[in-house]
């Protein structure tokens, strides 16, 4: 009998415990929706003003049932293209010219570390954190001197300073992951530095270059304060598209909903068939 009372007491923990696993499983998935829920709840917000009427948008309090308007869209997407075409180049331009410098860089920090790779490492984080409405006054004076004000290459120039250390360290740390014994072997069959570069380097950390990619283009999409402040017209990129809305005239709320749904769109898009290889590049290394 003993041993049938253990059995059963056994057999009841094991369901208590079952259960408070279960218990513990839907709190734990409630908890992560409601995180989630507040961070959408912003951009949710922003899209659904854009269906709005001006009237709408301002009302107090909120308008929750309305009949969705496209005028707002028509309006910004008459004057999007030409700062959608910048955005590309700026963009663009300003990712390849910090793979370019950085790559290299972090390739040669991590395999031929120097006395002073860990103080230029550090170096190069501190300009991350550097408030840059602390930097403006002297960028704008060298800039307007430069003749690069109202230019692609002005601000090509200035993400590229901006994602220049992101690029190098997590390309340093990338290939820091990969085991040394690999670049000595590749030594011993006759590699030379550049060899080791292409060839071992590079396709072993792939994932990881990929991912840092996709980053300096969403930070470089999303960066507004430099772009409204060192351009105009000429060479302004969608993230300075947003604030055109705002007018002496007024704030057009609606208007400016719908002008940045068009602008995150892109990147959005991008970035959700491009997650796979965001996540791999972001954990490449962090299981072996």
């Amino acid at each position: 009998m003993s041993q049938v009372k253990d059995i059963t007491a056994i057999h009841q923990n094991d369901q208590s415990r079952k259960i408070l696993a279960s218990v513990q499983n839907s709190l734990l998935t409630s908890l992560t929706y409601l995180v989630l829920l507040l961070f959408l709840f912003p951009l949710m917000w922003m899209i659904i003003a854009g269906f709005k009427t001006e009237a709408q948008a301002f009302s107090t309090p909120p308008t929750f049932f309305f009949t969705p308007t496209l005028e707002n869209f028509q309006t910004a997407f008459s004057t999007y293209t030409p700062f959608l075409k910048n955005s590309i180049l700026i963009v663009g331009g300003s990712t390849l010219l910090a793979f370019i410098l950085g790559v290299p860089a972090g390739f040669a920090m991590a395999l031929y570390p120097g006395a002073r790779t860990k103080g230029t490492l550090l170096w190069m984080l501190s300009t991350k954190m550097m408030p840059p409405v602390g930097v403006i006054v002297p960028l704008f004076l060298i800039f307007r001197d430069a003749k690069l004000l109202d230019t692609h290459l002005g601000l090509i120039l200035m993400f590229t300073t901006i994602n220049l250390p992101l690029v190098v360290w997590m390309v340093h740390s990338y290939i820091s992951e990969i085991p040394f014994g690999i670049f000595e072997a590749a030594k011993v069959d006759g590699a030379s530095m550049l060899q080791e570069f292409f060839q071992v380097a590079m396709p072993l950390a792939l994932p990881g270059i990929a991912s840092t990619a996709l980053l300096c283009v969403i930070f470089a999409w999303n960066e507004v304060f430099f772009a409204l402040n060192l351009t105009s017209s000429d060479a302004s990129p969608l993230s300075v598209f947003i604030s055109s809305f705002k007018t002496s005239e007024g704030l057009f709320w609606a208007k400016m909903s719908a002008a940045a749904t068009l602008t995150i769109a892109p990147v959005m898009i991008f970035g959700w068939f491009a997650q796979k290889q965001l996540i791999r590049g972001l954990t490449f290394g962090a299981v072996k």
